[in-house]
């Protein structure tokens, strides 16, 4: 027998420009058969039960476009240390934080913390001296914010047997060194950054359960109103582990997969046992240039000589074309050894040089492998410092944009005069050009870099306030229904599942988020404010202490711990609640 309902709130919002609202909805099994009225419903299924969701307003469930959900649980969930600027404001709450950590764990286990951010809490990178002279002869890692840093003990090279004997750079990234050529304990860029953070990982992961992390950020997403997101730096060992998620009772989130571009078998088809509509994999990530935060991007303006760039030990002038992570040669290679494969490529790229850079790759793959005028959909993500001018061309193009609100939300204080002039800064995340040009912008908040906010994302491009509640670039500021979209619809195109979700629709699945407050009747300032009241995955609610049960990684400590993160407020000091 099938499984039918029908569910009914104060009012539906689809996402579907045909019929906007609705009164209720129609589910047989996963998929939805009728959207409308709660008479049009009954016909649809006279047979079905009427449930009343309880919610203000019921939309569809929203989906970040680029995350990294399993390594960002790994990352800043317990038996790690988040000190993000949110949580730990200053250097001096981030020592705070090591000292908590130093008191209530043995001596000889190793430690991690993520979320250390230069511009934000006003200090310079640590180098292994620094941190030996907090943490000794201990194996300690600290990961930078932007998820491209990461810093470590002397005891950590000493384990990879590079105080002797230092590698090369990888390709893609570099150590920061002494010298005489000794690595100093700081890593820029993921395939240097990963490299240097492993010997703590493997420890920490040989010594706690496997998927805590994973399963508690989950319930992080799935708190916040997001039924579909991505993990953009795949590899296949992180395949078991989203299989296992997947395969769990109420398993709140659907993955798409995009497969680092330095892995070997980044161009090898995925096949899995998990349905495709919950595990899949789309496309191939590849890295352009850097974070805005550590001062390498490709980018044409220069960075301001003040206090908060010396503090953050930023290097001020025109970076140019010195940050990119692969040169033009390589960037068409990467493309014309994948682009014939079929996969939607993606390219992290935040600078406006590095940004022409990997259009003129895309524009010359594209008529080389007639994929020019195709569906494509190939991705840049972030774009934080584009042009005017490029969105067109990305919309001549066919290239998809994935912005992130919250690179404007959190440092558009600093982007605006003190990291680069106001005609630059205040514009930062042009979100007005993007909608203009038609180049279908999604948001994200970038796996941990950001806590996962979708509607204090769709706050901060409807009224182009930052944290501070300045507003700046007023310009650029986007209507509620563009901003929703970009967090429904829009991001659903991007990771290319629109033809299943992303709005409410016959024949859709019937993802679903519960608000406590329709956002078109609330102030545009508020909408941060909103109440998650739960999600639905194919017309099932989910019940999230379900699935951290069935789970068996997440015990009462961990789950009160998640609670105390809030979403979207953010403002618990959440250091202080794990250890």
């Amino acid at each position: 027998m099938p499984n039918e309902r029908i569910l009914t709130a104060g009012t539906i919002i689809t996402m579907d420009p045909g019929r906007p609202r609705a009164e209720a909805i129609a589910v047989r099994d996963e998929r939805i058969v009728a959207v409308g009225s709660l008479d049009e419903c009954r016909a649809a299924l006279p047979d079905a039960a009427v449930e009343d969701s309880g919610a203000a307003c019921l939309l569809p469930g929203f989906i970040d476009s680029h995350s990294h959900p399993v390594l960002s649980g790994m990352a800043t969930m317990y038996p790690a240390y988040w000190i993000a600027p949110w949580f730990a404001p200053t250097w001096n709450d981030v020592l705070a934080v090591f000292d908590k950590a130093i008191a209530e764990t043995d001596a000889g286990s190793p430690l991690s913390f993520f979320g250390f951010d230069g511009l934000l809490q006003q200090h310079e990178e640590p180098t292994a001296a620094v941190l030996d002279a907090i943490f000794g002869d201990r194996l300690v890692l600290v990961f930078g914010n932007s998820g491209h840093t990461s810093y470590v003990t002397s005891a950590v090279m000493r384990k990879l047997g590079w105080i002797e004997n230092p590698p090369s750079d990888p390709v893609g990234g570099f150590f920061g060194r002494l010298p005489d050529g000794a690595l100093d304990g700081r890593a820029t860029e993921v395939p240097a950054a990963m490299a240097l953070a492993a010997p703590v990982l493997n420890a920490i992961a040989a010594s706690t359960s496997p998927l805590q992390g994973a399963v508690e950020y989950y319930m992080l997403m799935a708190n916040a109103g997001i039924t579909s997101t991505s993990e953009h730096t795949y590899k296949t060992p992180l395949k078991q582990a989203y299989e296992t998620l997947a395969s769990l009772p109420s398993s709140p989130l659907r993955i798409t997969l995009y497969h680092m571009s330095t892995e070997a078998d980044c161009g090898d088809p995925f096949t899995s046992s998990v349905p495709s509509t919950m595990l899949h994999k789309q496309g191939i990530k590849l890295w352009a240039d850097g974070s805005p935060w550590v001062g390498n991007i490709a980018m044409s303006e220069p960075y301001l000589d003040t206090a908060a760039t010396r503090a953050a030990g930023i290097p001020t002038g025109v970076t140019g074309q010195k940050p990119m992570n692969y040169t033009r040669a390589q960037l068409d290679s990467l493309l014309d050894a994948h682009a014939g494969e079929g996969w939607q490529m993606a390219f992290h790229v935040n600078g406006d040089i590095g940004l022409d850079i990997v259009l003129d790759a895309f524009s010359r793959a594209l008529d080389k492998h007639d994929l020019t005028h195709t569906d494509h959909r190939w991705r840049v993500e972030h774009i934080g410092g584009a042009r005017h001018d490029q969105f067109h061309r990305m919309a001549d193009l066919g290239v998809v944009a994935s912005m992130g609100p919250f690179q404007f939300y959190y440092w558009g204080d600093l982007l605006d005069g003190q990291m680069f002039d106001t005609a630059i800064g205040a514009e930062w995340q042009r979100f007005r050009d993007a909608f203009d040009a038609g180049v279908h912008p999604s948001f994200h908040n970038d796996g941990s870099v950001s806590p996962p906010t979708p509607l204090l994302n769709i706050q901060t491009a409807v009224t182009r306030r930052t944290s501070s509640g300045a507003i700046r670039g007023a310009d650029q500021a986007t209507t509620l229904e563009e901003a929703l979209a970009a967090q429904t619809i829009n991001a659903a195109f991007a990771l290319g599942t629109d033809s299943d979700v992303g709005s409410l629709e016959p024949g859709k699945l019937a993802d679903l988020v519960a608000l406590d407050a329709d956002p078109f009747t609330v102030d545009p300032a508020t909408l941060g404010a909103i109440g998650v009241q739960g999600t639905w995955l194919s017309g099932a609610r989910i019940d999230l202490e379900a699935f951290a049960a069935a789970s068996g990684q997440v015990d009462t400590a961990g789950l009160e711990a998640l609670r105390l993160l809030g979403v979207p407020a953010c403002c618990h000091h959440v250091a202080s609640t794990q250890g």
